[in-house]
């Protein structure tokens, strides 16, 4: 059980505990190290001491608070005291981004996982300025992201597919957005009536080429938005079509969000 909360002190875990994603699956009770660079995060950076909290998220069951019982040099000893939240559910929407450069497309892994995308997709096509993916980075992004905004949740990261490839093996009744540069109807009056599994599709630096934007537009899932009057970079575009979609169908709606460790 948690150490009894005298109102006269700051609650437990305070706020500040830091976060981190473990592989295996959390328990009440459960005693293991964390090694390598969660050793050194905790104690060379946070600097953490016997007896300090760790909030700890498994990807499985949800959110933990956990003990610091040794903090070495090389391995930090944690006890799992209490869930404080289960694993959040989040909407049914994919992000499928044209691969842009290294710290471009780092942005878009990073925002993606803080709005809340269930899994991204990156997309290869004509006009990519790469073609490859670094997925074990990839997904260490997303990790550190999850952990920044307390999410519980982490968002897949895929294998990047081919646009036609992509478009061929599409799955049957996931609506599939794409944003058009050459116009189509306002992503928010889109969005609203989206009650549904979903995806936007972003293009890259250069843009869709017209044999890919027709071939999308053929395609029985497509419907095409416009993200507004401007030109947009390929990591704002994403960003911004992610916003407009939580706002108008996504979990931004809910008027009852969950309580985070620390709050009254």
């Amino acid at each position: 059980m948690a150490p009894p909360h005298d109102p006269r002190t700051p609650a437990w875990p305070p706020k500040s505990a830091p976060r981190l994603f473990v592989d295996d699956e959390l328990n009440e009770g459960l005693t293991f190290s964390l090694e390598g660079s969660q050793a050194h995060y905790l104690g060379k950076v946070m600097r953490i001491r016997e007896g300090d909290a760790v909030i700890l998220c498994d990807n499985a069951t949800g959110e933990w608070a956990a003990r610091a019982d040794i903090v070495d040099k090389r391995r930090v000893d944690v006890t799992v005291v209490e869930r404080l939240r289960p694993r959040e559910d989040v909407p049914d929407l994919w992000l499928c981004p044209a691969l842009l450069k290294k710290d471009r497309f780092d942005l878009v892994l990073e925002k993606a996982t803080e709005l809340g995308a269930a899994r991204i997709q990156p997309v290869i096509t004509r006009r990519c300025v790469a073609d490859k993916l670094n997925l074990d980075r990839a997904r260490t992004i997303t990790i550190e992201a999850a952990e920044q905004c307390a999410r519980t949740a982490l968002p897949e990261v895929a294998e990047p597919a081919k646009l036609d490839a992509l478009l061929k093996e599409w799955p049957e009744g996931r609506t599939l957005f794409f944003a058009d540069e050459e116009g189509g109807d306002p992503a928010a009056d889109a969005f609203v009536y989206s009650d549904g599994p979903a995806a936007i599709l972003i293009g890259p630096e250069g843009g869709f080429d017209d044999t890919e934007r027709t071939a999308i537009r053929a395609h029985p899932a497509a419907r095409a938005i416009s993200l507004g009057p401007r030109i947009l970079r390929g990591e704002t575009a994403a960003i911004a079509a992610l916003s407009v979609w939580m706002a108008e169908a996504g979990d931004w709606l809910d008027d009852d969000p969950q309580e985070y460790p620390g709050q009254e």
